[in-house]
């Protein structure tokens, strides 16, 4: 593609402008995952079993997980302003940082699938409830959503760069 055939800015004398913008669709299905997390971790994540038997939502077994749905909540509204107000629809660092967390939700509710922590704690077998479950189900939306935010070209100044015929 030749330089001429790029759009030319108006702020800046021979400043080249690439019109690639971002699909929100990563962003969205992130969002998506994030709702997700977030309602499951007012379901029962735990319970025990034999005469006293009892079950805990995530809320209420680990702060852990309440405090990873509440940064989703404030990660998902920075990508609903970055979708508004970011160059060309996304910030690389805060999408990256989206995805880092939707990967520890994943890590944090397979935990809960596999083995649920504080048994030894609170002398009790622990068995996995349906909010680990669709935890994990929201985690994974919210990391492959986050993903595919992260592989749009949108704000990798070398690939602009080589877009309009330039090398680092």
């Amino acid at each position: 593609m030749a330089t001429h055939d790029l759009p030319t800015t108006t702020s800046g004398a021979n400043a080249l402008a690439h019109d690639h913008r971002a699909k929100p669709t990563g962003a969205y299905v992130a969002i998506a995952g994030i709702v997700v997390f977030f309602i499951a971790t007012y379901l029962d994540w735990v319970s025990t079993t034999g005469e006293n038997a009892t079950s805990a939502s995530g809320y209420e077994a680990d702060t852990v997980i309440a405090f990873t749905a509440f940064l989703g909540v404030g990660l998902a509204a920075a990508l609903l302003y970055a979708l508004q107000r970011a160059r060309r629809r996304q910030h690389r660092g805060l999408t990256l940082t989206t995805m880092a967390v939707g990967i520890a939700a994943v890590l944090l509710s397979l935990g809960y699938v596999f083995d649920p922590p504080g048994a030894f704690e609170r002398g009790a077998d622990l068995q996995t409830e349906i909010g680990a479950w669709i935890g994990l189900l929201g985690g994974i939306l919210w990391a492959v959503g986050s993903g595919l935010l992260a592989k749009e070209t949108e704000g990798d100044d070398h690939v602009d760069h080589a877009n309009a015929g330039h090398t680092r």
